[in-house]
């Protein structure tokens, strides 16, 4: 396999690595910790991001109430769960942490408020 050449999103520092798949194994380098070794092994074999985005919310001082996942989503399902989203609106008052969807997609990841939003 040609080296692979990966940007860490883990931290902030962004350490650019190299990847080979040699066998069964990877070797990495240009990582500036074990936390890189680890992304690039994931990001390889199993993709997933935390997804941010906004829900529909009515009775409120605003039209959009900023939600997230409680983990990672594997990174093929992302816009399956984003036309799922698209689909709801909530009533305010919601609290930050509140559950606005349980198991999307029966993924095991729930959608959550990231912002208190009062009643008006």
């Amino acid at each position: 396999m040609k080296a692979q050449e990966l940007i860490c999103i883990v931290c902030p520092i962004g350490c650019h690595m190299s990847v080979e798949k040699k066998g069964e194994d990877y070797t990495v380098t240009g990582n500036g910790c074990p936390r890189g070794i680890a992304y690039t092994k994931k990001e390889l074999t199993a993709p997933s991001r935390t997804l941010t985005t906004t829900v529909k919310i009515s009775h409120s001082n605003f039209r959009r109430l900023p939600v997230k996942t409680s983990s990672e989503v594997p990174k093929e399902r992302l816009f399956d769960v984003m036309e799922e989203i698209n689909t709801l609106t909530v009533e305010a008052p919601i609290k930050m942490g509140d559950i606005i969807l349980k198991d999307v997609l029966g993924l095991g990841v729930d959608i959550v408020s990231s912002k208190n939003m009062p009643r008006v």
